[in-house]
């Protein structure tokens, strides 16, 4: 059998041949399409990776302007003429890197400018975020800045506005504040009824009730332990949180970007010879801060009234007392006081300031100085440095606040390198034991080396043989913030020492087992103590501790009723951040 194949016709090969191109150039289409696709994603990509380098680029200038406003603002130096900043750039601090691929301008037509606008100038208000309760002065500025990219095949340009707040806080509105390690360790019930904040670590091991009425924050960590430089021991209870607590960010004293304690103790020293009183450290000294300067020497008690409160110039009193056994030829300075600190186990040779002679030297001898303080400060006299240069010779300079009770009504601040010690009630118009109520106070503060709280009771000839039992105290009150050292807890020669906590912040030097201290005020420790630094010792040997009536003083948290002279801690805070549109185009 043949069989015979029929050949496919013309017409059916041409529609096959049609059939090819038909899909040949649709997948050439399709070909292209994913091309420009491809391209397009690509092309928008890049734009997209252009665009958001050109973002970075603009808060890279942003945030130039703010590291320098704020290392000025720290430094006590932030100028009041925001184009002073304008043209700190990128490129000022990175010349041969990528600011050069960069147009930088303000968004109004000027070229390498940043927009800097202060929207409120020293305002004193309430704060919030992380300092909500307490007030400070702030100063809030805007800072806007476009980039416009130069090189590359997507030139797109971007803007950036971000909003920031420097703040001063007056740092007397913490009932606490410790730039050291805070320790709060009490065997009695403890109630905390202000702020805490501490710029190291906190540790809280109480044996009782500790409570914060108020809120706690930390720069380092919160232990609920002891700290192994503490071997006191004993049974520990959980402290009671009325209010928030947790980790915050660092509030710095102006005398530096840091808070490290060498530099900050050197606000109670006087300045060195050829020191600028206007410079950082110089314009937070109290020495330059306080109306007048007491310097006792061996042979001669100079007082001097700093004449614009800034330690540009001063003006020596003349005396008004006879000299006598132990007078200064000022009724009000006294340079005779000895007596025996059983805890740094040495006599002190005290200056002595009477402040109810003070008070009566005000209304007559100084009273024309007075008016003078007035009408240039815009306040009375209300704060004292004492400098006591007498050579130590195995003796402990200090400086001795008695007769206490009033202060002069504008307030009083004293201040000193050297430790302090309060002897009887001091700004106590009221004696009820236990009592809350300042309404009757005045400001005060009392800044030193350590301070000492000596009883009523106390009496200057008890020795280093005077027993304990024999020191007995009675009930006093002291109503005043204090700013002073401590002696850290630490472990020496495989022994630790602890350093009392909180709760021994202020010294005792008495058996006060039967008494009370009604303390009102606010607890500050910035810095080691370099004079009295023997280490503190459990109750029993050199003190017995009192009843503790001890509340933060809510006349703090009122700007007019601030201690004199108060220092405030500094700190940035961020506001808003946003992308703007570009308008200089």
């Amino acid at each position: 059998m043949r069989i015979k194949s029929n050949p496919a016709r013309p017409t059916e090969q041409a529609y096959a041949l049609l059939l090819t191109l038909v899909f040949m150039a649709i997948s050439l289409m399709l070909l292209a399409s994913v091309g420009r696709w491809a391209s397009s994603e690509s092309t928008l990509t890049a734009r997209n990776n252009a665009y958001n380098s050109a973002v970075g680029a603009a808060e890279a200038a942003t945030e130039v302007v703010i590291a320098q406003t704020s290392r000025d603002f720290l430094h006590q130096a932030l100028s009041a003429n925001t184009s002073t900043y304008a043209s700190v750039l990128p490129g000022n601090y990175v010349p041969d890197g990528w600011p050069a691929d960069y147009q930088f301008s303000d968004g109004l037509g000027n070229k390498n400018q940043t927009d800097i606008r202060c929207k409120g100038w020293q305002q004193w208000t309430n704060l919030d975020s992380e300092f909500v309760g307490l007030y400070g002065m702030i100063t809030t500025y805007e800072i806007t800045s476009n980039a416009r990219r130069l090189t590359g095949s997507c030139p797109v340009a971007a803007g950036v506005r971000q909003s920031i707040q420097f703040t001063s806080v007056p740092i007397f509105q913490c009932a606490i504040f410790y730039t050291l390690d805070l320790e709060i360790n009490p065997g009695p019930p403890m109630i905390v009824t202000g702020k805490t904040h501490g710029n190291a670590d906190v540790y809280l091991a109480p044996q009782d009730t500790l409570e914060f009425v108020d809120s706690v924050s930390v720069v380092g960590n919160i232990y609920f332990n002891r700290s192994t430089n503490d071997a006191t021991g004993g049974s520990k209870t959980a402290p009671i949180f009325d209010s928030t607590y947790g980790q915050s960010s660092s509030m710095t004293l102006p005398v530096g970007t840091d808070n490290n304690p060498s530099n900050i103790v050197q606000i109670l020293d006087p300045p060195p010879f050829g020191e600028d009183p206007s410079s950082a450290l110089g314009r937070e000294r109290f020495y330059n801060k306080s109306d007048l300067i007491i310097i006792t020497t061996n042979n001669l008690v100079t007082v001097q009234f700093n004449d614009y409160e800034d330690g540009s110039k001063f003006t020596v009193i003349p005396t008004n007392s006879p000299s006598g056994s132990g007078n200064s030829g000022y009724s009000f300075v006294q340079t005779n006081a000895l007596f025996y600190d059983p805890r740094e186990g040495k006599q002190v040779m005290g200056t002595d300031i009477d402040i109810a002679a003070l008070t009566n030297w005000l209304a007559g001898s100084g009273f024309s100085l007075n008016l003078l303080a007035q009408a240039k400060m815009g306040h009375s006299i209300n704060s004292i440095y004492v400098d006591d240069q007498r050579p130590a010779l195995g003796e402990l300079p200090a400086v001795r606040v008695i007769n206490g009770q009033y202060l002069p009504s504008s307030g009083l601040t004293i201040a000193t390198p050297d430790p302090l010690y309060i002897k009887g009630n001091f700004n106590a118009p009221d004696l009820t034991v236990g009592s809350t109520n300042t309404s009757m106070t005045a400001p005060a503060s009392l800044v030193s080396d350590s301070i000492t709280i000596l009883s009523p009771q106390w009496d200057d000839s008890w020795n280093s043989s005077t027993l304990l039992s024999a020191r007995g105290a009675t009930d006093a009150t002291v109503n005043a913030a204090f700013l002073s050292g401590i002696v850290q807890s630490v472990t020496v020669d495989d022994q630790a020492h602890y350093s009392g906590g909180v709760e021994n912040f202020p010294r005792f030097l008495e058996d006060w087992s039967n008494s009370t201290l009604t303390y009102n005020g606010s607890m500050v420790v910035m810095f080691s103590s370099r004079y009295a630094t023997n280490f503190w010792i459990a109750p029993g040997t050199y003190y017995n501790p009192p009843t503790r009536k001890w509340a933060f003083d809510q006349n703090f948290l009122s700007v007019n009723k601030l201690p004199p002279a108060t220092p405030q801690v500094r700190k940035l805070q961020r506001g808003n951040w946003s992308v703007v549109a570009v308008s200089d185009n």
